[in-house]
């Protein structure tokens, strides 16, 4: 593949116009219907965006962001060469070998944030598959000493904004451990997989103890400006809120206070009388939103879910995939539906979740032989799901 070159392989953010054109037309009205009331225009409230230091120094030339591959070029392997090693340090579960191999593989591309002369400080590899519209992120990773810059996100903004501009792709998949999921939740990466098993499965590696996430993208977003943009967004929705409320107004404390904090009635404060606002409505507010099982089981559900002898259970069994499964199994469930149940508080005890996912278990064992992955699998969920309640003291009386 031949290098890439200035405007590929040096991107850098462009600023995003912050006032509209004075040119735009206004449509009018020859209507002799009276005008609807105007609604007084606010004052702008004009909000400072907040730029991360990985916008400020790719602006100033201190990093840049460069694509490569092994093309054999001096600079290139330098480059590849410095991720490997991070890679190798950042993720030491890898094998090392591996990721040297798939780091240097000519059907992988790698996309590195460079400090001069040639430092590298973390980076992407990824690779696309051609006509299949996904590219698969193999690694990812920044150097433990250069974190909390705001690295990983500018990258992966970067990143989809290239692979958009210089091919088909528009999805992402990856596996992620336990530690890395909620970065890439962050980057817009989600555990539903919308993608045709037929397009993506068999192509990328399975990793075990990994949770496989996509991330679709927006063919009209720049992903390098989604943060500003979201950001206008939010103070027009303000600027809205304010036409019609006084929830931003910052009222004077109350005169008992002059000589000190102490205990007054809520309802004696004007403001306060006038917004509506009664102790019953605060009395409902304090109740909790579920009971009190909810997060320890919501916290095992995840565990099993990310599990990675889950991946037969996570949805309800397909009828066009597996056409006599209901005939055979009268009560299905899968962890899915134990998530919707949840969420509902139909778990009240922890027993009552316990039922659930033996049943996810003991259908999987009367449908398929014991010899088969999908009963393996079963029972190996089924061992992890007991190991994580013995670990909870309140749950130590249950049993299998």
């Amino acid at each position: 593949m031949a290098p890439l070159k200035d405007d590929n392989s040096k991107r850098k953010a462009v600023d995003d116009p912050t006032t509209p054109s004075a040119n735009k037309r206004v449509k009018s009205s020859h209507s002799d219907s009276p005008e609807p009331k105007k609604i007084p225009a606010l004052p702008a409230h004009p909000v400072p965006f907040p730029e991360k230091p990985a916008v400020i120094e790719e602006r100033n030339g201190e990093i840049e962001f460069r694509v490569v591959n092994n093309d054999n070029l001096r600079e290139s392997l330098i480059i590849l060469t410095g991720l490997k090693c991070i890679f190798q340090k950042q993720l030491p579960k890898m094998p090392k070998d591996y990721i040297a191999r798939l780091v240097y593989d000519r059907t992988h591309l790698s996309m590195a944030i460079v400090k001069k002369p040639l430092e590298v400080v973390g980076g992407i590899t990824y690779r696309p598959f051609k006509g299949r519209q996904f590219a698969e992120i193999v690694f990812c990773a920044i150097s433990s000493d250069q974190q909390v810059k705001g690295y990983g996100a500018h990258l992966m903004s970067h990143l989809k904004d290239y692979v958009k501009a210089t091919s088909d792709v528009m999805h992402f998949l990856t596996y992620a451990d336990n530690y890395a999921i909620g970065y890439f939740k962050k980057q817009g990466f989600t555990k539903e997989i919308t993608l045709e098993k037929p397009r993506w499965m068999g192509y990328i590696k399975d990793y075990e103890g990994g949770t496989i996430m996509q991330c679709t993208m927006l063919p009209k977003i720049r992903y390098l400006e989604m943060g500003r943009m979201l950001l206008k967004q939010k103070e027009a929705v303000h600027a809205k809120i304010r036409a019609f409320s006084k929830s931003h107004k910052v009222h004077p404390p109350p005169k008992q206070w002059k000589n000190g904090p102490c205990k007054i009635d809520p309802m004696q404060i004007e403001a306060i009388r006038a917004s509506g606002w009664s102790a019953d409505m605060d009395e409902l507010a304090r109740q909790p939103r579920h009971g009190p099982n909810y997060s320890q089981l919501l916290h095992l559900l995840n565990d099993m879910q990310n599990h990675a002898s889950a991946w037969p259970f996570l949805h309800p069994v397909s009828r066009e995939d597996v056409a006599d499964y209901y005939e055979v199994i009268k009560e299905p469930m899968d962890l899915s539906t134990m998530e919707t149940k949840l969420e509902a508080d139909n778990y009240a005890t922890p027993e009552d979740f316990i039922k659930d996912a033996k049943l996810v278990f003991d259908n999987c064992r009367k449908y398929n032989n014991e010899t088969t992955p999908y009963a393996k699998s079963a029972n190996k969920l089924e061992k992890f799901m007991w190991q994580q309640i013995k670990g909870i003291p309140e749950w130590s009386h249950l049993e299998p």
